[in-house]
C-alpha cells in the first residue's frame, strides 16, 4: 500500500494565505476522490473553524497528540467535505512548544504521532502557524514535501529567500528527504504592475518550482471561512475554487507522476 504523501505549508510571515490554500487545496484533493487528513497545527486554529468544527465542542485537539495522551484516530475529526478529515487545533498548542522544550527528540513528535496515519490517507496537509518555533520544525520534520504560500510584494520575497534557507537546515539536520514542492502565489491581480513584476521576481528564482496558477484576489474566498465552509463547497463554479482545482491537479501531477 502506497504511504500518505505529507504537504506542509509554512510561511514565517503571517497574512500570506497560507491557512486558505492549505485548507481549499486539500478540500480539492479530496474531492479528486483522495483521501486527505488535514492537521492544524497552528494556536490561532483558524483552519478549524474556517471548515466548520466548533472550537468549544472540540474534546482533544493536536495538543493531546502531541503530548501523548492521543493517538492520531482518537483526534480526527470527519468535515464537511467528503473524504477529508481533521486533527483539531486549540489554544492548548500554544502551551506545547514550553512543555516540549526538553523533551528528548522534541522534533520529532508529530512524525511519530501521525506515523500509523500514513497508511489510512493519500495525502496528509499540515499548516504551520507563522512562525520558525518547535510546531513548525515538528511539521517540516514529519513532512515529505513544503509548498510555500507568498503575496505579490516585495516583502515576500524576503521571506521566501529566509524560509528556503530553513528548509535547508531542517533537511541537513533533521529531515533529509525534505524538499520544496512549490511555491505558491496567493491574491494575484494581474490588472496590478507590481503584481505581474512580483511573479517574474519569483520566476527567476523559482522557474521550476512555481505553480501555475496564481490564486487570485476573490472576496469569496475571504468569506467562505467565515461560513465554515471551503471554497469548493461555497462558490463551487467561482474563480478561485477553480485556481485551488488546478493547482491541486498540478500538486498531483508532481507527487504522482
Amino acid at each position: 500500500m502506497n504511504k500518505a504523501k505529507i504537504i506542509c505549508f509554512a510561511n514565517q510571515k503571517g497574512g500570506v494565505g497560507k491557512t486558505t490554500s492549505a485548507l481549499n487545496i486539500a478540500a480539492c484533493l479530496a474531492r479528486s476522490g483522495r483521501r486527505v487528513l488535514f492537521i492544524d497545527s497552528d494556536p490561532q486554529g483558524n483552519a478549524t473553524s474556517g471548515i466548520g468544527i466548533i472550537k468549544r465542542d472540540i474534546k482533544s485537539s493536536i495538543y493531546d497528540l502531541l503530548i501523548g495522551r492521543h493517538k492520531w484516530n482518537e483526534v480526527a475529526l470527519k468535515t464537511n467535505v467528503k473524504g477529508l478529515s481533521i486533527i483539531p487545533s486549540s489554544m492548548n498548542l500554544v502551551g506545547a512548544e514550553i512543555e516540549l522544550v526538553d523533551e528528548e527528540d522534541r522534533q520529532y513528535k508529530l512524525k511519530k504521532a501521525i506515523s500509523g496515519a500514513e497508511e489510512e490517507f493519500d495525502y496528509i496537509i499540515i499548516d504551520c502557524p507563522p512562525s520558525l518555533g518547535l510546531l513548525t520544525i515538528n511539521s517540516l520534520a514529519a513532512a515529505r514535501y513544503v509548498i510555500i504560500p507568498v503575496l505579490c510584494e516585495y516583502y515576500s520575497l524576503e521571506g521566501l529567500s529566509q524560509l528556503t534557507a530553513t528548509i535547508k537546515q531542517i533537511k541537513r539536520l533533521y529531515n533529509p528527504d525534505i524538499e520544496l514542492l512549490g511555491v505558491l502565489v496567493n491574491m494575484f491581480d494581474g490588472r496590478l504592475n507590481l503584481s505581474i513584476a512580483v511573479l517574474e521576481e519569483i520566476k527567476k528564482y523559482f522557474a521550476t518550482k512555481l505553480f501555475r496558477t496564481p490564486i487570485p484576489r476573490s472576496v469569496k474566498i475571504s468569506e467562505a471561512p467565515s461560513h465554515g465552509l471551503a471554497i469548493t463547497e461555497y462558490d463551487r463554479n467561482g474563480k478561485g475554487a477553480a485556481a485551488y482545482s488546478a493547482v491541486a491537479l498540478e500538486i498531483i501531477q508532481r507527487c504522482e507522476g
